[in-house]
């Protein structure tokens, strides 16, 4: 793995690292919670930054250039978007899209979630 250097990388809520300063992220397992899903140690730093963001969407950045980045975050939006509009459709009309035609609207909309992060 190859840090991608000289990138700005977003922890979330307004906040940046550059990405050759990071020197280690941990996933927060207890009080977790929104605006509390990762800790990141930063170079000269003495204590870590809590970042809001999860720790494969801050890897994900580091290790991808900027412009590729953009297009993963601007993927990952659509398809939270598709899995939080597959989640609406009525049970009994995702029950007849599966007899009918064997899709799984429910898997869908749940891989859809797991590959957005």
């Amino acid at each position: 793995m190859t840090i991608q250097s000289d990138q700005l990388i977003s922890l979330g809520y307004g906040r940046f690292v550059r990405s050759d300063e990071v020197v280690a992220i941990e996933p927060i397992i207890e009080e977790r919670g929104p605006g509390r899903r990762t800790l990141v140690w930063v170079r000269g730093l003495p204590e870590p930054l809590t970042a809001s963001r999860s720790e494969k969407a801050i890897t994900d950045d580091l290790l991808t250039r900027a412009d590729d980045a953009a297009h993963l975050h601007e993927m990952r939006g659509a398809l939270r978007s598709i899995s939080h509009r597959l989640g609406e459709v009525p049970a009994v009309l995702r029950r007849i899209v599966r007899e009918e035609s064997g899709v799984d609207v429910e898997e869908l909309a749940r891989e859809a979630s797991r590959v957005a992060g």
